[in-house]
């Protein structure tokens, strides 16, 4: 039997006259979308256009809430409650999942963006938060978060679908966790590189470390950054040499 990966992409991360960038290119090589809900990036015609434009390419809509940081891309630490990162996500999410309605689909996912995604991978009572905020939303959503994690622990917790997300251009720690952007070690600028770690996530369900060691990882979806340079001819090459090698490339 054949393997089944999600591969999912970040859009939606632009504003006014830099709205959707290479977002249209990229969908035709993903299975799944994560879009911006306006407190990192986008905005309402954004978050709008992007739907639209994903319903036409047929792949799934996730949301992609984040702390309320536009000036720092939610890429920074916010010391916020429980109830507060609650309330942030049940609002960013009930946004897009709006829209997707008014148009006639569904929305599919939750991934919480940068530093939120990161302090929930660790946090349990951030985690807990934003798995409680989505299943008050849709218990029927899936709850996207760092393999291993406290994000997916969480979710679980409370009857949430989850997906365990792995990257493909990240290096890993020792203890499963990402190599922090302020490291120089952190981002694998190899496509090759970045396709042989793919695959040996998906198929021999280990990555190597930063130190070298083979620690287990569970793959279910995989993220790709729309941000890059090169960012479409990245995401076009994944998913050739993923279906290539047997690999079906669908949504979860």
């Amino acid at each position: 039997m054949s393997k089944i990966i999600d591969l999912n992409c970040d859009m939606g991360e632009s504003f006014g006259a830099w709205r959707m960038g290479n977002d249209a290119e990229l969908m035709n090589y993903v299975s799944s979308i994560n879009v911006a809900c306006g407190f990192h990036a986008g905005d309402a015609q954004t978050m709008r256009e992007t739907v639209q434009l994903a319903i036409k390419k047929g792949v799934a809509i996730g949301a992609h809430p984040s702390f309320p940081d536009l000036q720092g891309f939610g890429r920074r630490h916010m010391s916020l409650s429980p109830q507060e990162i609650f309330d942030v996500v049940l609002y960013q999410v009930s946004a897009l999942k709006g829209i997707c309605e008014a148009f006639g689909t569904k929305l599919h996912h939750v991934k919480p963006h940068g530093a939120l995604y990161n302090l929930a991978a660790k946090d349990e009572a951030v985690a807990g938060a934003v798995a409680e905020a989505v299943r008050k939303i849709d218990s029927k959503l899936i709850l996207f978060g760092l393999a291993g994690s406290s994000s997916i622990s969480e979710a679980e917790k409370v009857g949430l679908k989850t997906a365990s997300e792995v990257f493909a251009d990240r290096t890993y720690q020792p203890d499963g966790s990402l190599t922090p952007r302020t490291q120089a070690d952190a981002l694998i600028d190899s496509t090759e590189k970045s396709i042989s770690q793919v695959l040996q996530m998906i198929s021999d369900k280990t990555v190597t470390a930063t130190n070298g060691e083979q620690i287990p990882i569970a793959a279910e979806t995989i993220c790709i950054h729309g941000d890059g340079t090169h960012a479409v001819k990245f995401a076009k090459i994944i998913n050739q040499r993923l279906t290539e090698n047997g690999i079906k490339i669908l949504p979860i």
